[in-house]
């Protein structure tokens, strides 16, 4: 409810959350917040950001400290992440939606991706790469945003692969659809997560490399 009012009251309020998803493990699945990241994203006039790394949260950070017209949600994990490597850099973070790896001039799969399951989508990416299997990575922090983008940006960065566009986000899904085609592929937790190490809960339910490079090369 304050988070609401905020929003209703545009008050340039930062919320920072810590526990972003099933990662958290042994916390088990009352603290496993599958579909309150969804839930922040429908609250008008909230932004919510989901950083992949060190160089999205300070851009993310930068971004609420500069907003006065509502509140901002920092939606952070727990676990340590590696530095994504970004063909651009952070240069279109502003956007909303941005490339993270360049796919070739015929590539299979879009993968994308938000906060922990970028470094995630860039490990599969690596490993189709010994397939002889391309990919394009793209990074969207804030999905609001990204789809307040003009539809030739939305569709240039989604791109056009091969076979399907790919979506690998530890959370509910059902805001992802609008992105994505008939026969996409979703990678999600729609359902309560599990007590066990982090790893362990994320392989459970398809978050491992073996799992989706499984999904994707049948």
């Amino acid at each position: 409810p304050a988070i609401r009012l905020a929003a209703l009251m545009k008050q340039p309020v930062i919320y920072v959350f810590t526990h972003d998803s099933i990662y958290i493990g042994e916390d088990g699945p009352t603290h496993q917040p599958v579909e309150q990241l969804e839930a922040l994203r429908v609250i008008p006039n909230l932004r919510v950001y989901r950083p992949a790394d060190s160089e999205e949260t300070k851009e993310a950070w930068l971004a609420a400290l500069k907003r006065k017209e509502g509140p901002t949600a920092l939606v952070l994990t727990r676990q340590s992440l590696p530095e994504i490597c970004k063909v651009n850099g952070a240069k279109y973070f502003d956007k909303g939606g941005y490339l993270i790896k360049e796919g070739t001039d015929s590539y299979s799969y879009t993968l994308i991706a938000t906060g922990s399951e970028v470094s995630l989508a860039q490990s599969v990416a690596e490993r189709l790469k010994q397939r002889n299997i391309n990919t394009r990575i793209i990074s969207v922090p804030e999905r609001n945003i990204f789809e307040q983008q003009t539809s030739s940006y939305i569709e240039k960065l989604l791109g056009k692969p091969t076979k399907a566009r790919v979506l690998i986000e530890a959370g509910i899904s059902n805001g992802w659809y609008k992105f994505l085609k008939k026969d996409d592929i979703v990678i999600s937790q729609d359902e309560f997560g599990v007590s066990g190490p982090g790893k362990e809960v994320a392989a459970h339910f398809g978050f491992s490399v073996e799992k989706i490079v499984k999904k994707l090369v049948k």
